[in-house]
């Protein structure tokens, strides 16, 4: 990975033994959302990073119901075009966790919010107490004219995705000034440990951490999260929680689910995802390669199960 490095955007998400699991959802009630919100890696997207045409198809039929659909991702502004292309450049994105959403069709930002240097450095150094020495990368905070400025990445890192990045040493990859985001990975501590660690040591007033499952943990600024990021969204479309169809998979996935669930909406899981998700959405659907989300979005919205899953496929 270098400066010169193409510009593409691959899945981070390792495929999991469950991503082409099919799940029967048998009978659905009669409840409808007014809002689809939908994580994208791991969830909307397939294990190769693209929409498939059932899911694609989906997501129109909603479009077409009067049900806006809202993408909800981890992936930063500078993947901005990728979201715009998956989301078929229609409705609000939520980007960065919750730190950055654009009205797609306006080109209008809503949210961009920044860590400052000094908190950032601090909250670094109180995880890196409890877990050694980590590896760093850096999104800046982002104004709307800077959405494609690259990553800055510690040599080292093993960034999951082939990008322009500015590869630096561990002393300069923090810039002087605010950042969307910090990602740390250590080559000892697995993701899960190392969220449990940091999530111990980390005052939620300094700071949000989190991870997407891509092999590090991810430190945002106090507040930024998926459910917050999202209420945005729904205050833009009139549309409480309650109202909030939600997928997810991963642990940043949580505070989306957990507010829909909790206001009485529907967060479903997919089959592959990891087993905090499993056990906070109340209703499961087939996994990401096996088009999940189209599969429930399909029975819900034909008020029957899809025919393809009846036959088995």
């Amino acid at each position: 990975m270098s400066d010169l490095a193409p510009r593409a955007v691959l899945s981070g998400h390792v495929p999991s033994p469950d991503a082409d699991r099919v799940v029967e959802l048998g009978d659905l009630d009669d409840w409808r959302p007014k809002l689809v919100a939908s994580d994208l890696d791991g969830t909307l997207l397939t294990s190769d990073g693209e929409v498939s045409p059932r899911t694609r198809a989906a997501l129109t039929a909603c479009w077409d119901a009067g049900i806006p659909v809202v993408g909800v991702t981890g992936r930063g502004p500078r993947l901005l075009d990728s979201v715009r292309t998956a989301m078929d450049g229609r409705g609000i994105a939520v980007l960065a966790q919750g730190g950055f959403v654009v009205d797609l069709e306006r080109d209008e930002v809503l949210r961009t919010v920044g860590l400052p240097r000094a908190q950032a450095t601090a909250v670094i150094e109180r995880i890196e107490e409890v877990a050694g020495e980590l590896i760093v990368a850096v999104e800046d905070a982002a104004e709307q004219g800077e959405v494609h400025s690259p990553l800055r990445v510690q040599h080292g890192f093993d960034w999951p995705y082939p990008e322009p990045a500015h590869l630096l040493p561990r002393h300069q990859v923090l810039p002087t000034g605010a950042v969307l985001k910090v990602f740390l990975r250590s080559s000892t501590v697995g993701q899960d440990e190392l969220l449990a660690r940091a999530l111990r040591v980390t005052d939620p007033a300094d700071a949000e951490v989190t991870h997407a499952g891509l092999g590090f943990i991810e430190v945002l600024p106090p507040g930024i999260t998926k459910a917050t990021g999202l209420a945005i969204a729904l205050e833009r479309y009139g549309v409480g929680f309650g109202d909030v169809l939600v997928f997810g998979d991963m642990p940043n996935d949580l505070p989306m689910i957990e507010a829909v669930r909790d206001a009485g909406g529907r967060a479903v899981a997919v089959a592959n995802a990891h087993p905090a998700v499993r056990s906070a959405a109340p209703l499961v659907t087939s996994g990401h390669d096996a088009d999940g989300v189209a599969r429930y979005l399909e029975a819900l919205l034909d008020g029957r199960r899809p025919v393809s899953e009846v036959q088995g496929v």
